[in-house]
């Protein structure tokens, strides 16, 4: 016969989710546990999930008048109990869900050995918040006992590690559908805990198969501490809604920010990421102190402190002793960076943070903000003005991480002769060139852009197997390519031109010559798009429609304007910064 529970004194709704999490535990397996929790993740998925985990408790929360007594009660009844630890994490979902102080919550664990039929010996966890007759934390108990909100299953990571814990909490996340709830570091235990929230397919809280404690929560545990998952977990919170609002609408004081430190040069002034602990206070103290700092900037040494404590607040910079240095993110501003930002961030902060001031003219109206706002489109407001030109340039060059996987994407061995149409200053083009030396390229592109062009390409040394064409694209295309290149050209303009771009090149092209395009992507409405991570393309088409009059699409958009432009779409890959590079060919 299962042990069950039948300590005198306990509330009978405690007793009974003492013994539904008896119950739970017995008969669950890590299989049936991910299977009932994540309907959502493909069979594939759920059994990798169980392969690395196994089930580690059942947990209940209950409000006995005595933390002693039950302890005695439980023992006395056959159970072998534990040594009793505080409780932070459940202590501080208490305090936020009622309002209460945390210092009024004093809730213990419990772990209560449970001998189980067929898999060995497991346990059930129990939160013990003591609860006196009288006392304000009745009414708190009343609605615990009947939401069973602290009631969860619990998985163990068999070998965790930084890249196994990761990938459990994206996939449970991302494509399980569970919602972050909390999390912490246990030093007593040496474990790390991570929280989630799930709601039933059916519409019905928690497991539906596996016994009588229908959980909404479930716990993911790992031997350890572990820093960078627990701080994505943490980010990932819904959070003070309020608090959160807030956030978002000061966002463009990070832009204004990062822009400022951009503009001041201040990233090329300050020790790299790669500092730690003594080294880093060294390398800070032989940058000297932000009074010298400010001096080489010609900032205010008092304002200069406050934009890097904001930028430290945001993950740009770190404190290191009495100074800062760069994060992996404030690296990217310098100007000698592989792939340096810096005119990103000049841009964004600069013309583009201008008219997206103007959105609601772009929302009501539908048309371009910068043109309502400068009295041109930028294309040609730019070209007007050489400083914003070759920003502009920069700019675009600094995606660049976007273009390396490219060569090793597709198979050029065939093709002789590459076209890029509006390939900027041939940043895409000179890795082909590179990476093929049979190829030959044709960069076409507006006049004033094909200086640059030529000065890049030179500098990766494939100036002399490539053409250079100033030209438009809605005119002509070169003829008597093999391969065809659209390196985010298409999102830059409506349907109508983006058709009339295609059937240039299509008229330009013979009957075995292809065709790649380089683009961000919107999630198709029946794709499942991660809560915590949108695609940057959500973003990028709020901009183009403001800035540009152009704008992102889905997957199934390209194909049907391929279609109606004379290409059959082959096949989509990812690239880095959410871009895909898109393979199509002439129908026929």
């Amino acid at each position: 016969m299962d042990p069950y529970v039948r300590t005198a004194g306990l509330d009978e709704a405690d007793r009974a989710l003492i013994n539904d999490s008896l119950s739970l535990v017995r008969s669950a397996d890590a299989r049936a546990v991910v299977r009932d929790l994540l309907p959502r993740l493909t069979e594939r998925e759920q059994e990798s999930v169980a392969a690395h985990c196994d089930v580690a408790h059942a947990a209940a929360l209950v409000f006995p008048p005595s933390l002693d007594g039950l302890i005695a009660g439980l023992r006395a009844d056959g159970f072998t109990v534990g040594e009793a630890v505080p409780s932070v994490v459940v202590r501080e979902r208490l305090s936020r869900r009622y309002g209460v102080p945390v210092t009024a919550l004093e809730v213990t664990i419990l772990h209560v050995q449970v001998p189980a039929t067929g898999q060995g010996p497991c346990e059930i966890e129990l939160f013990v918040l003591e609860t006196a007759p009288g006392t304000e934390l009745r009414a708190i108990a009343a609605r615990e006992r009947m939401e069973r909100n602290e009631s969860h299953l619990a998985l163990e990571v068999r070998a965790p590690d930084g890249v196994v814990m990761a990938g459990l909490r994206a996939l449970l996340a991302d494509h399980g559908g569970l919602a972050a709830d909390g999390g912490g570091y246990n030093s007593l235990e040496n474990c790390t805990v991570l929280y989630f929230l799930s709601a039933a397919a059916d519409g019905r809280d928690g497991l539906s198969a596996t016994g009588p404690a229908r959980s909404r929560r479930l716990e993911l545990r790992a031997r350890g501490h572990h820093p960078a998952v627990l701080a994505a977990h943490r980010g990932a919170e819904p959070g003070d809604p309020a608090k959160r609002l807030l956030e978002l609408m000061t966002g463009a004081w990070t832009t204004q920010a990062i822009a400022v430190a951009a503009r001041l040069g201040l990233a090329d002034q300050l020790p790299g990421p790669s500092v730690r602990s003594t080294r880093g206070t060294e390398a800070a103290a032989a940058a000297g102190s932000v009074a010298e700092l400010a001096g080489r900037l010609t900032a205010d040494p008092a304002g200069l402190v406050r934009l890097l404590r904001y930028l430290a607040a945001v993950g740009v910079v770190t404190p290191v002793g009495d100074f800062y240095a760069l994060t992996e993110l404030g690296a990217l501003l310098r100007e000698d960076s592989r792939h340096s930002l810096r005119s990103l961030a000049l841009l964004y902060g600069g013309p583009f943070y201008q008219s997206f001031g103007e959105l609601a003219h772009s929302v009501r109206t539908g048309r371009e903000a910068f043109k309502a706002l400068f009295g041109k489109g930028h294309f040609d407001y730019f070209a007007e003005r050489p400083g914003l030109a070759k920003l502009f340039d920069s700019a675009m060059a600094a995606s660049a991480a976007m273009f390396e996987p490219v060569p090793g994407l597709f198979d050029f061995s065939d093709a002789r002769v590459v076209v890029d149409v509006a390939g900027g200053n041939g940043q895409l083009l000179g890795l082909l060139l590179a990476r093929a030396p049979h190829l030959r390229g044709v960069l076409l592109e507006r006049a004033h852009v094909l200086e640059g062009a030529r000065r890049h390409l030179a500098g990766a040394g494939c100036a002399d197997r490539c053409s250079f064409v100033a030209g438009d694209f809605t005119r002509a295309v070169p003829e008597g390519g093999d391969v065809y290149l659209l390196s985010r050209v298409l999102h830059d303009w409506d349907d109508e031109r983006c058709l009339t771009i295609l059937r240039r090149c299509a008229e330009s092209m013979h009957e075995k010559s292809q065709l790649l395009l380089v683009e961000r992507l919107l999630p198709d409405t029946e794709e499942r798009m991660p809560r915590a991570a949108p695609s940057l393309a959500v973003a990028w088409d709020l901009h183009m429609m403001c800035n540009v009059g152009g704008q992102e699409r889905t997957t199934g958009h390209y194909q049907r304007l391929l279609a109606t432009a004379g290409f059959e779409l082959l096949s989509v890959r990812g690239l880095p910064l959410d871009g895909n590079l898109l393979h199509a060919r002439r129908r026929g």
